[in-house]
């Protein structure tokens, strides 16, 4: 399409999951109670952490950053959509969309790097306990995540101003409940190579280096619990981590899921769900995942609990 053609668009529309009217109060009420749930889940994880001084720990200051940013990373997208239901109206703002996007380029690469952090974490714990209060110190674990903050900070700058070198035309519908980067990528009617070339590259440095940090740790953590004698010791050891690889696991999968079926299908709408895993459902079980399998987060959350009655 010529340069010539192109016109500065104001906004776009986010045409959701469906535009069934009948539906709109269920996906309302669904995703209004996973994200309250969500919320309200991971600021207990906060309180309990800041208000216990036996888990003023390196693993569960990750875990509380971990925690705040589920809960920004949820709200970048979840109210506006609700938002949208309730008022009927699928519009967003050219700048909005944009701030959308950077807001969440930021935490989802976020909850990368702090995952590889908790798993450094772990690892050090695991392969050097007698070292471990030396390595992770409070100033090194400050600093890992100021540099993370820092690192996605810059990523989130720049692809937000690549975004706004884009011009787009007459297609304004973007297939989505929020303003997805590579979506928005497809909907423009100028060159996009730059575009993709950088969004490939930080989705290959900054998701793969993580991953391959996570991976190596954890071979090492492996091959330390199958050294350890006593089956006792060995189930004591892989206990420490198995929430933390628990919400790994999850999500790289449903991230991995989400990207495999949109290629698979190049159906928006299938991706559009599929994104609901890692958007939604992965910060909202995290505080399960932590708390359920965690004797330390169960007795804390008690004492809040108790101390919240007096």
């Amino acid at each position: 399409m010529e340069r010539g053609n192109d016109t500065q668009i104001s906004e776009f529309l986010l045409l959701g999951f469906s535009e069934d009217p009948q539906l709109q109060p269920i996906i309302f009420g669904l995703f209004l109670s996973m994200y309250l749930i969500t919320v309200f889940g991971n600021l207990l994880i906060i309180l309990a952490i800041t208000s216990d001084s036996h888990l003023h720990t390196p693993m569960y200051f990750f875990l509380s950053n971990l925690s705040f940013v589920d809960i920004c990373f949820t709200s970048t997208t979840i109210p506006k959509m609700l938002w949208n239901i309730q008022t009927q109206r699928k519009v967003i703002t050219y700048e909005g969309c944009i701030t959308q996007i950077y807001f969440l380029i930021l935490f989802a690469v976020l909850d990368i790097f702090l995952l590889t952090v908790m798993a450094y974490d772990r690892f050090v714990a695991i392969c050097h306990p007698l070292h471990y209060t030396v390595i992770m110190n409070p100033r090194l674990c400050g600093l890992l995540v100021l540099m993370s903050w820092i690192i996605n900070i810059l990523n989130s700058s720049l692809q937000s101003l690549m975004m706004l070198q884009l011009s787009f035309c007459t297609n304004i519908e973007i297939p989505h409940f929020f303003c997805e980067l590579n979506h928005m990528v497809q909907l423009a009617c100028s060159d996009t190579f730059l575009n993709n070339i950088v969004m490939y590259f930080a989705a290959v440095l900054l998701g793969g280096g993580p991953f391959a940090g996570i991976l190596y740790s954890y071979s090492k953590i492996v091959s330390s619990i199958c050294r350890i004698s006593s089956a006792q010791g060995k189930y004591k050891a892989f206990s420490t981590c198995a929430s933390h690889l628990t919400v790994v696991s999850l999500f790289y999968c449903t991230m991995l899921g989400v990207y495999l079926s949109s290629a698979a299908t190049h159906n928006a709408h299938s991706s559009a769900t599929a994104s609901v895993m890692y958007t939604v459902i992965t910060p909202m079980l995290n505080p399960f995942i932590y708390s359920l399998r965690n004797k330390d987060m169960k007795r804390a959350l008690k004492v809040f609990f108790v101390r919240g009655t007096v």
